[in-house]
C-alpha cells in the first residue's frame, strides 16, 4: 500500500514532480511562455536527505531550505555545486548576520537579502572567502508584518544601494505572496512583482543584472508562472504535507 505522505518513496515522488512540471508546462502555454525559461526548486525544509535522493531520481537539480543548520547539514551529505556536486543548493529563508559566513561557505544561491545590514556582512564575508554570492533581494509583496522583504516601494532605491558592493551579485527579485489558493488574491501580487522586476534600471557601474524573479509555492505557483516567474520554490506538492 502507498505511503500517501512518504517523501522517500521513489515513484511517489517521480510522479509528483512529473506532475508539477506538468503544471508548469500548462501555465507556459497559457501565458505564452516557454517553460525553458521556469526553474523548479525542490524545497526539503523538514524533510530527510532520504528525500533530496528521491527527488534527484526525479530529476531534480536545484534545492532550497528555510534554515542555515538543516542546509549546511543537506549539502553535507549531497554537496552543492561550490563544494564539487552536481546540484544546486537556494537558502530561501530569512537569514541572521551571524550566519552569514555559512551561506557564504556553503550555499550556492541565496533568495532572501533583505536589509541593508545584511547586504554588508554578506559583503564582508564574501570578501574574505574571495567569493561573489550570488543572491536575490526579497520584497515583502504582501505587506504582512510576519514577512521578511523590502517593501515594495522601497525596492527599487535598495537596488542601488547595494549595487556597489563587490562581492554580491544580485540577479532579481523573490517574494512570498499572501498565502492562498484563489489566484485572484495572489495574482497582483505576483504582478506588482513582475513590474518592479522589469522596470528597475541599474545605474552605471551597478553589479545587479535582473534576470530571476522567485515567485510562487505549490500552492499558487500557476499563476505566478502565469505573471512572469522565472524560478517557482516547490515543497508540499513533491514531498508531501510537512509535520511540525
Amino acid at each position: 500500500m502507498e505511503k500517501v505522505d512518504d517523501p522517500t518513496d521513489l515513484d511517489l515522488v517521480k510522479r509528483r514532480v512529473d506532475d508539477v512540471r506538468d503544471r508548469i508546462a500548462s501555465a507556459c502555454r497559457r501565458a505564452s511562455r516557454s517553460v525553458d525559461d521556469v526553474t523548479l526548486i525542490g524545497v526539503t525544509k523538514t524533510f530527510p536527505v532520504a528525500a533530496v535522493h528521491a527527488a534527484r531520481a526525479a530529476g531534480l537539480t536545484r534545492f532550497g531550505e528555510n534554515r542555515v543548520q538543516d542546509l549546511v547539514e543537506k549539502i553535507e551529505a549531497v554537496p552543492g555545486r561550490l563544494r564539487g556536486g552536481d546540484v544546486e543548493w537556494h537558502m530561501i529563508g530569512h537569514l541572521q548576520r551571524n550566519k552569514a559566513k555559512d551561506v557564504v561557505d556553503y550555499a550556492d544561491f541565496f533568495q532572501a537579502l533583505d536589509s541593508p545590514r545584511l547586504a554588508r556582512e554578506l559583503n564582508k564575508r564574501g570578501r574574505r572567502e574571495d567569493r561573489v554570492v550570488p543572491c536575490l533581494v526579497q520584497v515583502n509583496i504582501s505587506g504582512e508584518e510576519s514577512k521578511y522583504g523590502i517593501r515594495p516601494a522601497d525596492t527599487h532605491d535598495f537596488l542601488d544601494q547595494i549595487g556597489r558592493f563587490d562581492y554580491l551579485r544580485v540577479e532579481g527579485l523573490m517574494a512570498i505572496a499572501t498565502y492562498s489558493e484563489d489566484s485572484d488574491v495572489v495574482r497582483p501580487e505576483f504582478r506588482r512583482m513582475r513590474e518592479l522586476f522589469e522596470t528597475y534600471v541599474p545605474k552605471n557601474g551597478s553589479g545587479i543584472v535582473m534576470e530571476k524573479l522567485s515567485m510562487g509555492m505549490s500552492n499558487d505557483f500557476e499563476p505566478a508562472v502565469e505573471e512572469g516567474a522565472t524560478h517557482v520554490r516547490i515543497g508540499s506538492a513533491i514531498f508531501g504535507e510537512r509535520d511540525y
